[in-house]
């Protein structure tokens, strides 16, 4: 694994994903890749909240991850990986707040109401959730600060030398030097706004 995402949902990580892949450092996991593929990847990364990761498993045939699951275990991940690259994904918190609360927080308010075959997932992701800092039941304030202090725990774990801080908006050039990687002609990648979201989650993408 030579990449990864610290940054929550929200934040742009599908953008990044598909930027990783564009510039021959993927496959790169994402919690699509976990909707996709639920019977394997939702017991692997339930036990990891369990405390029992088996990162080998998990990650199998990736070169890459970013996005929840992963960002929720990014102090583990640099004990397991400690060369890897961390990216920061960040956007403004109040913005932030409110893309997440009509989003994944929606989505979780309402799991006891979702399909049963989603259960097992819905499940994870609200335990994975709850594990990175967002326990059910935050109002937009309480979310505001609990993703500031995801953040700067972020920047506390992981070396400066081997972090990116970084907005999507920001575009090929911070990500590319920071990669050490020439910057691709074609324009940076920029998806997955809150119709998009919807669509991925009832499988329509």
């Amino acid at each position: 694994m030579q990449i990864f995402g610290a940054g929550v949902g929200r934040t742009g990580t599908y953008s990044l994903k598909l930027a990783i892949n564009q510039l021959g450092l993927g496959p790169c996991h994402h919690m699509d890749e976990v909707l996709h593929n639920m019977t394997v990847q939702v017991p692997l990364w339930s036990a990891a909240v369990d405390g029992r990761p088996d990162w080998n498993q998990i990650y199998d045939s990736f070169n890459s991850a970013v996005d929840w699951p992963t960002a929720g275990f990014f102090g583990q991940l640099i004990e397991k990986y400690p060369s890897a690259k961390f990216v920061l994904t960040e956007r403004d918190p109040e913005r932030w707040a409110d893309s997440f609360g009509a989003t994944i927080y929606k989505l979780l308010a309402g799991k006891d109401q979702g399909p049963v075959e989603m259960k097992a997932w819905l499940d994870m992701v609200e335990r994975v959730i709850a594990k990175t800092g967002f326990p059910a039941g935050l109002d937009h304030d309480g979310l505001v600060s609990a993703f500031v202090a995801h953040n700067e725990a972020v920047k506390a774990a992981i070396p400066a030398d081997q972090l990116l801080v970084y907005q999507v908006k920001e575009g090929w050039g911070p990500l590319c030097r920071f990669l050490n990687l020439p910057e691709p002609a074609e324009a940076f990648p920029r998806t997955n706004d809150r119709a998009e979201f919807w669509d991925r989650v009832t499988g329509k993408l």
